[in-house]
């Protein structure tokens, strides 16, 4: 319903991923899970030469608070990873602002892994969020009593997974007994997430607890760290 109408459907999709968290009665569904990225000015061919990435692969590390990176076709530096994972009362950003303190941690990372880049500033920042169940599974559905459809929580990997959520909905409207509807992700339901206060501390601490285990292996342990694992049991994953 909106100042020009009102829209009626036999069927509605919800596909709000992140932003499903401000929908009425949906606030513990799936949580809205920052995600920042900077990018820098047009590097020279020299500083390319000297980091010595040629092509346009795609990077990303092993680590539990992991960071990924690209280079763009105007031979700029892309890279993203958590900040502030999480605001409180499954708040999501404003008009994609990104914390200060958050700028200065990606810019800090991007100098440390290419130190040929130190000197070159980031032109552009931003944010946004993705949607997160509580046991980190995507899921597709229709339920024909209401026609109330969704997809997402995709936990970052939707580019590849809304093209098939796309598909199996399309046959899941249209009543098609396919391959694609029977899939296990179809009519999954995750349990919701807990309430606040207890679902601002639970993220963070777990973000927090992933940190710390990177530091000890990136120290020398040489398997993955117990806190990792503990918060991976605290993540439901």
């Amino acid at each position: 319903m909106s100042e020009h109408g009102t829209v009626r459907a036999p069927i509605v999709i919800r596909a709000t991923e992140g932003f499903t968290a401000s929908l009425r009665g949906e606030r513990r569904t799936w949580l809205p899970m920052n995600s920042n990225a900077i990018v820098t000015e047009p590097l020279p061919a020299s500083t390319w030469d000297e980091i010595g990435w040629a092509g346009r692969d795609v990077l990303g590390d092993a680590a539990h608070a992991f960071f990924y990176a690209q280079r763009t076709a105007d031979d700029r530096i892309v890279l993203g990873g958590r900040g502030v994972p999480y605001r409180f009362g499954s708040r999501t950003d404003v008009n994609g602002a990104m914390p200060a303190r958050t700028v200065a941690s990606l810019t800090s990372l991007l100098r440390q892994l290419f130190p040929a880049a130190a000197d070159v500033a980031a032109d552009h920042a931003w944010c946004g969020v993705l949607g997160v169940p509580r046991d980190w599974s995507a899921s597709v559905g229709l339920e024909r009593s209401t026609g109330l459809g969704w997809a997402g929580g995709y936990v970052g990997t939707g580019v590849t997974a809304t093209n098939l959520a796309g598909r199996t909905l399309a046959d899941l409207v249209l009543e098609r007994d396919t391959a694609l509807t029977r899939l296990p992700w179809v009519g999954h339901r995750a349990r919701r997430w807990e309430p606040e206060p207890l679902r601002w501390l639970g993220v963070h601490s777990l973000y927090g607890t992933y940190r710390a285990a990177d530091r000890r292996e990136a120290a020398g342990l040489a398997r993955t760290s117990r806190l990792a694992r503990i918060a991976d049991w605290i993540a439901g994953r």
